[in-house]
């Protein structure tokens, strides 16, 4: 069963999945299962988490909610360990915050054909740290849902440790 972060719904089963359904199950979102991301979760449900949560916020204010699907399974398509990459960067080259969302475009640009909104979606999905602001209303929402799935991977599994220590 696919779900998101703090959902019980079963994914594959609404609207949501008939706009990811074809590019949800390609190798390259398959290599994120095996890549942790924000400490307790993987990069393909960080991927899930952001998809889902900008097509219900796009869908309610009646926007691109398809594209908004899209662009947030595909926005942090990118296979390199941030870790290691910030460590090794030299002088000149841009952070792991301004990087990755290009690399992720470029990834995703072989995954399926991008629209423009799709493209800006994921490439400054990481606003405000990009240089080029947002052109579309869905790409600002893409980059609020991603810093609110990211605090919502981080924090909901410590919430959890400490319910289970209180019950136990």
């Amino acid at each position: 069963m696919l779900k998101a972060i703090c959902s019980a719904k079963d994914l594959t089963v609404n609207s949501y999945y008939d706009c990811v359904s074809d590019i949800i199950g390609c190798s390259q979102l398959n290599g994120l299962k095996d890549i942790t991301h924000h400490v307790s979760t993987t990069r393909f449900q960080h991927c899930v988490n952001v998809s889902y949560y900008s097509y219900l916020v796009c869908r309610k204010f009646r926007l691109n909610a398809r594209s908004a699907a899209r662009a947030g399974l595909l926005h942090d398509l990118f296979y390199y360990d941030r870790r290691e990459y910030n460590s090794a960067k030299s002088k000149g080259q841009p952070s792991h915050s301004r990087y990755h969302s290009l690399e992720a475009c470029v990834n995703a640009s072989v995954v399926t054909e991008l629209t423009h909104l799709e493209r800006d979606m994921i490439e400054k999905h990481m606003w405000p740290v990009t240089v080029s602001m947002p052109k579309y209303k869905e790409t600002y929402i893409i980059s609020v849902i991603d810093k609110y799935c990211a605090v919502l991977e981080f924090c909901v599994p410590k919430v959890q440790q400490i319910v289970r220590g209180k019950t136990q």
